[in-house]
């Protein structure tokens, strides 16, 4: 069991790796915030309906689950929405520090969602991130838009994550992920409709768009969400929140090697981070001695 527990960690640091990743192909897709979570839901949904065939997986849920998926997936798009949109009128360091706020928040929502007691260490280490991101919204101030399009986009993320939690419990990931998807697509393109957005125009991409979109919604959305759900049934909730603010880390250093400088911050900007790893290993260390995991 504590192998298991171990490897589910190791497997969730790959997954918070490739999502930092996904920031920066947020930045270099050229397409606005909500065609791109369209793209990129369309396309993972296809890639797992695939997968889900290819295992000879079931593709029934019950009715009632089935509800609970849609309104995740609505909760998913819009999470991503605001994720890309902060990118685009921010930066990814920004946007990605804004993030590690989704620690506090899951310390107060999950014991609600469980019916547990608050762990006086988890809320202790979401106020030492918040004053870590403080010391960041202090001297990058020019960035404000971003930051409340970010704080919308974590929000929404805590609580998809916290609902994905239940619904691991009995569904198997790849289904639950993908119907998740397919119901983002579903209200986006209703969305598109009323806005008369859906043109032959709208699906006419350049090819690096198309290259890049194809790697979001394979790599970063198709694997690593459907895997980021199953080790949920290992770790809790909070535990994949707070290991999720490892995504600023693995983010910023990419950007700044790969989009140069347009990323290149404060030094108050690198203490601030700093501040957030030092608090992700300290939790990591009381949840081994205490076991709370």
């Amino acid at each position: 069991m504590q192998n298991d527990k171990i490897k589910s960690y190791l497997n969730l640091h790959l997954i918070v790796f490739i999502w930092g990743f996904t920031a920066i192909l947020g930045a270099l897709i050229t397409i606005t915030a909500d065609s791109l979570v369209w793209y990129r839901m369309f396309f993972a949904s296809v890639f797992l309906s695939l997968f889900i065939i290819f295992k000879k997986k079931s593709f029934r849920i019950p009715m009632k689950s089935f509800l609970k998926l849609i309104f995740v997936g609505l909760l998913i798009a819009l999470h991503w929405i605001f994720f890309f949109k902060a990118i685009h009128v921010s930066n990814v360091s920004i946007t990605l520090s804004v993030f590690s706020l989704g620690a506090f928040f899951a310390s107060i929502l999950e014991p609600i969602f469980y019916g547990r007691k608050v762990l006086w260490y988890e809320v202790f280490f979401g106020l030492i991130i918040i004053a870590g991101l403080g010391l960041i919204m202090k001297v990058e101030v020019n960035y404000l838009e971003g930051m409340l399009y970010a704080l919308v986009a974590i929000i929404l993320g805590v609580l998809f994550t916290l609902m994905n939690g239940k619904l691991i419990e009995n569904h198997d990931p790849s289904v639950i992920s993908f119907y998740e998807f397919l119901a983002g697509v579903f209200f986006i393109t209703i969305y598109f409709i009323f806005q008369q957005k859906f043109s032959l125009d709208f699906f006419v991409l350049t090819a690096n768009n198309w290259i890049l979109i194809l790697i979001l919604a394979s790599i970063c959305t198709a694997y690593a969400f459907t895997a980021s759900v199953k080790v949920m049934q290992k770790l809790t909730p909070y535990t994949v929140m707070l290991t999720t603010n490892l995504e600023p880390v693995y983010g910023i250093i990419l950007a700044y090697f790969i989009l140069g400088g347009k990323e290149k911050m404060s030094v108050e900007f690198y203490i601030g981070a700093v501040i957030i790893v030092i608090t992700v290993i300290l939790n990591g260390v009381i949840k081994h001695y205490k076991k709370d995991d």
